[in-house]
Order: structure tokens, then C-alpha cells, then sequence
């Protein structure tokens, strides 16, 4: 069994790769970069040219916490994208490029980039 799992993060490792060889973000347009783990989920803006995080939300962090509580895990992700675009405009940044960090576009991954699309930011 752990051999399964095992080539299965290589995968996802190689389809990370291969995405960040053509993904650059820059400080006009950061990189977003979503982090998926089987209980919460993670959000990064980040400054390739000055290897820099210009700003990062997950669902563990208590603003965005009070607000999943009770929701199924899609609801949660599609809130964290909403909250992250909040937190983007702040900051005066309206467009990024999305990195789905090696994980298949559906479910989860693809609620963070409608929730923040909703929330104003541009891909």
C-alpha cells in the first residue's frame, strides 16, 4: 500500500515541477499558490523574483476558522478563496497567476480559485 501512495506523490511532485518550469509570479502579478492536505487547506502569495511571500491564509487561521466551522470541505475551500481575495485587495493586488501546485483542477482546488475569483481577483 505504501508503494501505491508513495507513486502517487511522485506524480503530483512531477505535475508541480513541470507547472512551476512555465509559472513565474512577479510583483505586478504574484503567484497563488494552494496547498491541498486531506483536513485543511492552505493559500501563498508569492514574489518569485524576490522569493518573497507577500501574503498567506489557510483555514486554520482564526478569521477564516470562525467562519468554516460546521461547512462541508468544498464550502470551506470556496470561503478561504473569498477571504484570501479580501486580504489580496487589501494589499492592492488584483491579478496573479493561480498554481494548483500539482493538484488536479476539481473539487477543492478548483472552489479556492471560484471563491477568489468571486472575491475580485483576476487569473
Amino acid at each position: 500500500m505504501s508503494n501505491k501512495c508513495q507513486k502517487k506523490a511522485a506524480l503530483r511532485l512531477r505535475r508541480q515541477r513541470s507547472i512551476r518550469h512555465t509559472l513565474r509570479g512577479t510583483a505586478e502579478r504574484p503567484r497563488l499558490c494552494v496547498f491541498r492536505s486531506n483536513s485543511h487547506m492552505y493559500c501563498q502569495l508569492i514574489d518569485d523574483n524576490a522569493g518573497a511571500t507577500l501574503c498567506a491564509l489557510s483555514t486554520l487561521h482564526q478569521s477564516v476558522k470562525a467562519l468554516v466551522d460546521g461547512k462541508k470541505p468544498v464550502e470551506q475551500a470556496k470561503i478561504l478563496g473569498a477571504e484570501f481575495a479580501k486580504l489580496c485587495a487589501e494589499k492592492s493586488i488584483k491579478q496573479v497567476a493561480f498554481d494548483r501546485n500539482g493538484f488536479i483542477y476539481h473539487g477543492r482546488i478548483q472552489a479556492v480559485a471560484d471563491g477568489a475569483r468571486e472575491g475580485g481577483l483576476e487569473f
